[in-house]
């Protein structure tokens, strides 16, 4: 029987086990799930709690505790920036756009999808946009997914030395499980549990080091001795002062906020619009308690690890492997499987919906039953769960790099679009597709450009771009109809 109480083994066991609670959340919500609304949104039946934590957990994925930290060693206080723009763009998107939205996507005969929305906001009587932006996030979402499964091949390759293949194939097969069966309810009441689980997991290894090393100030004494520049919010590691343009790409990352679907998709699915001050306080503190831990994390490894790691973005897992007992260790670990499940599950389901409630419903010639875009959905699931596996092959992939590319690309071609609709009545059909094409369009070219101004994260200039151009081609073109201008009135009184 002690043979078996191995290291190895009782961090298998506790996988197991999260792995089999979760796809149990999965079959309950499975029979909960009877519709497209329930599917796509969970019936517009979220509790605050539960929209605020599962957009904070969708929202963090496999970056909070592998990408961030390994940022946080390399490049010391610098990672502050991205942590506080993040933080300004949660806040900002649940006070501007939460409420609104929800309010909105009911109003216009139930959308559910954000292409189903656009279309409807702007009454648009061909398929031209809600396919140019279910299109869009097919893009960038097969991206964003390969992302959760670099996190997740880098954590079951440390862990159970799983060849890299074999790795990302078996995270895969995890997310596909539960999200392939219980749609929407079943992502957020596990993002409930994979948030709670994170923060766990987060906050434990600082306070350990912290302990053992005579808290911040032994801490910055032993990073000091290494690298005293890892200590300046205001130079990069090198000792180089952080220009206006690092800077402002830092910060910028705020911006992503108000175009991310299986953000939006949270915002929508409050049970109330009343309930989002309450989901707004909760997520905003949320947020700063995990990006605190998060940076903690990596800087307390840069003060503990005595040799450099070869793959920074390993060092949660290391400190991990170092402070604990295997069991305990086990439960550390699960909250990585738990931030890239988080994430990748709800982002399948958008790139589910766009197919199934998006582009089949626009280019299948017959009228399609529930059942069928029911079917169409789950089988979206796998295939492209299938795709990002493919593109999450390279072993030599950067989960902050993906991810980066992808929130960029998200956020510059929805974001404008969104959140300008909600405020200015103004807007048109015309409007919405130029901001859609010119703030996609420019993440895709900024990105293969270099030097300068060019070095500014390219989410920057893509989302003032399609603003400037969502405004200027909305008053060169016609007026909305009376019909939009008179949704948008009682829109705005409720």
């Amino acid at each position: 029987m002690s043979e078996l109480l191995t290291p190895s083994f009782m961090v298998s066991l506790t996988f197991a086990a999260y792995l089999l609670l979760v796809f149990m959340i999965g079959l309950y919500a499975y029979r909960l799930t009877n519709s497209e609304a329930d599917y796509f949104l969970g019936g517009r039946n979220l509790s605050p709690w539960v929209a605020a934590l599962s957009a904070g957990a969708s929202d963090m994925s496999g970056w909070l505790l592998i990408g961030l930290p390994g940022y946080a060693y390399v490049s010391g206080l610098e990672a502050v920036w991205i942590a506080v723009g993040l933080t300004a763009g949660v806040a900002a998107s649940w006070t501007l756009l939460a409420k609104r939205l929800r309010i909105y996507s009911f109003e216009l005969d139930n959308a559910l999808t954000i292409p189903t929305y656009l279309q409807r906001r702007f009454e648009d009587h061909s398929p031209l946009l809600r396919t140019v932006a279910a299109l869009f996030i097919l893009i960038f979402f097969l991206f964003y997914v390969s992302s959760g499964l670099i996190a997740g091949a880098k954590l079951f390759n440390a862990v159970f030395e799983l060849p890299y293949t074999w790795a990302v194939l078996v995270g895969a097969a995890a997310i596909i499980s539960y999200t392939l069966f219980g749609g929407f309810l079943a992502v957020s009441w596990t993002d409930v549990l994979q948030g709670l689980l994170m923060t766990l997991a987060l906050i434990a290894v600082p306070w350990v080091l912290f302990d053992m090393m005579n808290g911040w100030v032994g801490i910055g004494e032993k990073i000091s001795d290494k690298n005293s520049h890892l200590l300046s919010i205001w130079t990069n590691k090198d000792g180089q002062a952080l220009g206006f343009v690092a800077i402002l790409s830092l910060l910028g990352w705020g911006l992503g906020y108000f175009g991310q679907p299986h953000i939006l998709a949270r915002f929508k699915a409050v049970r109330s619009h009343k309930d989002i001050p309450t989901a707004r306080t909760i997520a905003v503190l949320w947020t700063l308690v995990v990006f605190v831990a998060s940076l903690a994390v990596g800087l307390s490894g840069a003060a503990w690890i005595a040799e450099p790691l070869p793959d920074a973005e390993k060092v949660f897992i290391v400190l991990v492997d170092l402070l604990f007992h295997p069991l305990v260790a086990g439960v550390m670990l699960a909250g990585i499987l738990a931030a890239i499940m988080s994430t990748a599950d709800s982002q399948l389901l958008v790139c589910s919906s766009a197919l199934a409630e998006d582009l089949a419903k626009q280019w299948v010639k017959r009228p399609l039953t529930e059942a069928q875009v029911l079917l169409i959905g789950r089988a979206a699931v796998v295939g492209l769960a299938l795709l990002a596996t493919l593109i999450a092959m390279d072993p030599n992939s950067s989960v902050l790099d993906v991810v980066a590319y992808a929130w960029a690309g998200l956020g510059a071609t929805f974001g404008p679009v969104i959140l300008i609709s909600v405020y200015w009545p103004r807007m048109n059909k015309p409007g919405a597709l130029a901001g859609l094409l010119s703030g996609g369009l420019t993440v895709l070219c900024w990105k293969q450009l270099e030097g300068g101004w060019f070095d500014l994260y390219e989410l920057v200039p893509g989302f003032v771009i399609a603003c400037v151009a969502i405004v200027g081609v909305s008053l060169l073109t016609i007026e909305p109809s009376k019909r939009m201008r008179e949704t948008f009135v009682r829109v705005v009184k409720t």
